[in-house]
Formats: C-alpha cells, structure tokens, sequence
C-alpha cells in the first residue's frame, strides 16, 4: 500500500515523502496513529498543493531576509568603552549589546543569538559583524567601537 507521510516516521521516510509499506503497517501503525494517509489521488493533490504553498512561504521569507540584509548593510551602529592607561579596555562589546543597540539606535529587532562573533570586541574600531538572519542570507553590521 502507498501512504504519504503526515509526519517523519524513523527508518521510514520523512514527512510528505510518498512509501510503499504492507497492509498490516499501514492499517494497523500509520492510518490510526494519523502518522500518514493512503496515497489516492485526492490526498497526491493535496499533497502537491500544500508542497507548493510551503515552497511559496519559504521563498518569501528568503525575499524579505535579503531585504532586510541590505538595510543592515547600509546601517552603522555606534557603541563605546572604557578605555584605561595604556589603551587598555575595561570591558568590551558583546552580541547582546549589539543587539540592545541595534533596536535603540535603528530600530531592528536582532536576535543575540543571530550575531555571529567569535568573542566579544575588546578594542577601539571598526568591525564587521556577521547577521545570520536566514539559511541562505548573512548580513554585515557595521560596528564602530569608540572611547567613552
């Protein structure tokens, strides 16, 4: 019998995938337990229908993240430490400042766990600051870091 899917069942397939399982499995595990439905044509339709509107939502969020990738690009935030004798800093800039910032300064609403930074800023500067705001965009912050 041909089931489609509802959901990912393990060593058989993910979800919306189109398999071929005995008669037993899919009257007795699959069917009941809403894991998947008989493959007729009515549900292939349906199938073929929401696979469609899925890949239309997708490609829309992927079009407003390089939109909002490019803003990000032409925008600068401005954030400052303590500097001591020497040049030494007090302190430094790490990606939940950037993002308090990001929302006072400009007004986006960054999540800290999207800044990609290998540790916090502990100098004076001008930095690139990696965004991951989608699977496929990756937006540069630029940050200047200045002498409080």
């Amino acid at each position: 019998m041909k089931v489609i899917l509802l959901a990912d069942v393990k060593s058989l397939g993910k979800k919306g995938d189109i398999v071929n399982v005995s008669d037993g499995y899919a009257r007795n595990m699959l069917l009941p337990k809403k894991l998947g439905v008989e493959a007729t044509p009515k549900n292939l339709n349906d199938l073929k229908l929401r696979n469609a509107h899925e890949e239309k939502l997708a490609q829309e969020a992927l079009d407003e993240a390089e939109r909002f990738a490019e803003e990000i690009g032409k925008s600068q935030l401005n954030l400052s430490i303590k500097i001591g004798e020497g040049g030494r800093a007090f302190g430094s800039v790490s990606a939940k400042e950037i993002a308090d910032a990001a929302k006072k300064q400009l007004g986006f609403d960054l999540d800290k766990k999207k800044i990609q930074m290998e540790g916090p800023i502990k100098e004076l500067g001008t930095f690139e600051v990696p965004v991951r705001l989608h699977q496929k965009v990756t937006a540069k912050l630029k940050v200047v870091v200045a002498e409080a």
